[in-house]
């Protein structure tokens, strides 16, 4: 994740990146619905350039990722939201580990993270 080290805070505007044994998932999601899904294509060993911000890479800034750390993946899955609200349709992508969850979601034009199952209004799609 990328951190702001002049706030002192998770700059939630860049990707999310997960390394799965050096596969690395990369998850954004811009504006309300948007949400890019890539794999392998960002460096984070080279500088974050973004201008008026003291931004770096950290590796997994909150514990309740650095408690996932070397865990089974047990699955990955698409979590649609199926609220009647403007997020309606909107996609999450969500990871399940032997113990424990990480889901990036969309928090309207920038990435959120939540550690918590899937709530009544979200839709599972796993991966197969």
């Amino acid at each position: 994740m990328v951190w702001d080290f002049r706030d002192d805070e998770w700059f939630c505007d860049c990707p999310v990146l997960f390394d799965f044994d050096g596969e690395q998932v990369e998850i954004n999601h811009h504006k309300l619905g948007d949400l890019s899904l890539t794999w392998n294509t960002i460096d984070p060993t080279r500088p974050v350039r973004w201008p008026g911000f003291d931004l770096q890479w950290c590796p997994e800034p909150f514990p309740e990722l650095r408690a996932l750390r070397g865990l089974r993946l047990k699955g990955a899955e698409l979590l649609e939201w199926t609220g009647r609200d403007v997020a309606q349709g909107n996609v999450d992508i969500s990871f399940a580990f032997d113990s424990g969850r990480v889901t990036v979601f969309n928090a309207l034009d920038e990435n959120g993270v939540s550690f918590d199952p899937p709530g009544p209004s979200q839709r599972s799609h796993p991966f197969h």
